[in-house]
């Protein structure tokens, strides 16, 4: 029942900040980005995912992300005795919010970026994890932006995660 309460809070939390900054926003963009990475884990071979990200701009320099899309870790094989087994791929849903911030007055080129937010295990008998992104990118005025990352993914005092490269197109709205 914490947990539910917790995703309740977070989720109101969200909206709520969506809603007061949205009426200050200068402009707002709608990004879809793919990701590659490898993971810190042993058990896993690449990472790879999706996302969809809503940005708000508070000014020129600084804006609060919205994401979710789909990350995937895929399992490595192994071996005992003479027999090969197949690894558990691991799949999550993050959701995520955070403030992103352009180091120069245009709102565009070097970034750093920071989330946090919740990551929805897909497979049976998964929970849900706290989840953490930080990042540094270039984001070009034509939409084009790429980033590198951290994402990681906390929960019963273990964690989990990987570095990886994010390419994306935005757009305004």
């Amino acid at each position: 029942m914490k947990t539910f309460t917790k995703i309740i809070a977070t989720s109101a939390a969200v909206v709520a900040l969506f809603f007061t900054t949205t009426a200050n926003a200068q402009s707002q963009k709608l990004g879809i980005g793919l990701t590659a990475g490898i993971p810190t884990n042993d058990a896993y071979n690449f990472v790879g995912g999706v996302d969809l990200r809503y940005q708000f701009d508070v000014d020129k320099q600084l804006s609060i992300p919205v994401t979710a899309g789909y990350t995937r870790m895929f399992a490595k094989d192994y071996t005992v005795g003479n027999i090969t087994l197949d690894g558990q791929d691991f799949g999550y849903i993050p959701v995520k919010v955070g403030a992103k911030y352009f180091f120069n007055e245009s709102g565009a080129g070097v970034y750093g970026l920071a989330e946090l937010g919740a990551g929805f295990g897909t497979g049976s008998g998964s929970k849900t994890s706290f989840v953490y992104s930080p990042a540094v990118g270039y984001a070009w005025s034509n939409g084009l932006d790429l980033g590198v990352k951290y994402e990681g993914l906390s929960r019963d005092g273990g964690s989990i995660g990987f570095f990886g490269l994010r390419l994306a197109y935005g757009f305004s709205l």
